[in-house]
Formats: C-alpha cells, structure tokens, sequence
C-alpha cells in the first residue's frame, strides 16, 4: 500500500523525461558559457530559431530568439565600440567604423559561436537541420547575439561584457589583420565573376572635408548599375566599405 502510494506520487511529480534533458542541455550550455542564469527561460528562448518555433502549434508557439538578437546586437556594438574607441586611439572615425564592421560581421560571430559549439544547442526544425542550420553562419551569429541578449537580461552589462572579452575580445587582433576577412573588394571580385558579372568599378561620388579630414563617398558599381556605397576618411576605406555593402545587399555570401 504504502509503496503503491510513494510510487504513484513520483510519476505524478517526477520530471517529464523531455524536460529532465532540456535542463541537462541547458546546464551544460551555462557550463560552457561560464555563466549560470537566474532564470534559463532566458538561455531557452535564446536557442530558439524561428523553424522550430513556427512548428510549434499557434495556441501554444513561444516567442523565437529574434529580440534577444535584437537587444543583443545592440550591446554587442557597444561593448565593441567603446574597446575600439580605447584601444585605438589613433584611428579616425572611418577606420573604427571599419574594424566594428568586421569585428561584428556574420563570419566573425560565427566564430565566436563555435567556440561555444553553440549549433549543437540550438532548437531547430528538422528541415532546416537537415539542410545544415547548425553550421549556417548567419544562424551561429544570431544565436550567439540573441545569448548575450538572454544574459544581458538576466544579469545586467557587466556580465555581458566579460563574456564578450572572453570570445570575441580574444580573436580580434587576429580578425582585424586577417586579409582574406578584411578584403571586402577581393571578395566582391570573385563573387561578381562567378557569377559572370565581371569587374565592379569604384567611383567616388563625394568628398568633403578639409585636405588634413577629408571624407569620401565612393559608389560600387557592377555592369553600370550602383550595388552599394561606403564611405570613410580614405578612398582605401571607402571602397572596402562600399564593396561590403554591395555583397551584403546583392547575397554575396555575407550575412
């Protein structure tokens, strides 16, 4: 009697087998992380891309991690921006401008993401799973924001900022001097070619500025048509920039 009473009390409160391992990934993240949330409901939510959440029947389909990406994001350029403002105290406006560009691009994020392995945690669709979402770039890079959203959310900016420092901080001497991340013109050449589109050209559409601060506005054009602009205190920077725009705008494998 007495164990039938014991026995029906655990199957009515034990763990649901789904739940106990959803917890036990989540642990393992925050280990990896070298962060414990307050709340995990955060680290969830930040592991949930839009594919899984979208099979999730509407009356009971959670929010995806796109707004944490979003509050993330906006930490992330902050938290890069003032290291590079500090760091760098002989570069212009143009030139930090250039490295943040890099520094937080999908490629670089990315990077940082795996050093968490975090494809292996994120709640995908099987379909975007079999299509090889845990390597996708631009899924690493959201997720890897939308984690520092969850945690700026459960334990304020300085908790972000350490794990920043930790990640990205650690690779960005070398991002910042690798050639074949920061050639933004390279890549635009060999992206227009395969695609039989030829040689982009750079005009300068403005400049500005006194002859010791000028800036330049440089207009990237492929086969006659404008592809994107960029600008910056050289035409050097200027057309890197430019040359970025019109990869991110034109799907050339920037995201």
């Amino acid at each position: 009697m007495t164990h039938n009473f014991f026995a029906s009390l655990w199957r009515l409160f034990k763990p649901r087998r789904s739940e106990a391992s959803k917890q036990a990934r989540l642990t393992q993240l925050e280990k990896v992380l070298g962060y414990t949330f307050f709340d995990p409901r955060h680290l969830e939510k930040a592991l949930s891309h839009r594919s899984w959440v979208n099979n999730i029947k509407a009356s009971r389909r959670p929010s995806s991690n796109e707004r944490l990406e979003f509050l993330g994001d906006a930490v992330l350029n902050s938290i890069v921006t003032d290291y590079l403002f500090r760091h760098h105290p002989d570069c212009e406006e143009g030139e930090l401008s250039q490295m943040k560009s890099l520094v937080v691009s999908a490629k670089v994020l990315g990077l940082c993401a795996a050093q968490w392995d975090l494809g292996a945690y994120i709640l995908l669709s099987k379909s975007e799973e079999k299509a090889g979402g845990r390597q996708r770039l631009n899924i690493l890079a959201d997720a890897y924001e939308a984690v520092l959203g969850a945690v700026y959310l459960d334990g304020g900016y300085e908790s972000v900022r350490r794990m920043i420092h930790s990640t990205l901080m650690r690779i960005m001497d070398d991002v910042l001097s690798d050639a074949d991340l920061a050639n933004y013109k390279s890549l635009l050449l060999e992206f227009t070619q395969s695609q039989g589109y030829g040689v982009p050209s750079y005009e300068v559409a403005d400049e500005s500025g006194p002859e010791h601060r000028k800036n330049f506005v440089v207009s990237v054009k492929v086969r006659g048509e404008e592809w994107g602009r960029g600008n910056g205190t050289s035409k050097k920077i200027a057309e890197q920039a430019g040359a970025r725009d019109a990869l991110e705008s034109h799907g050339g494998g920037l995201e």
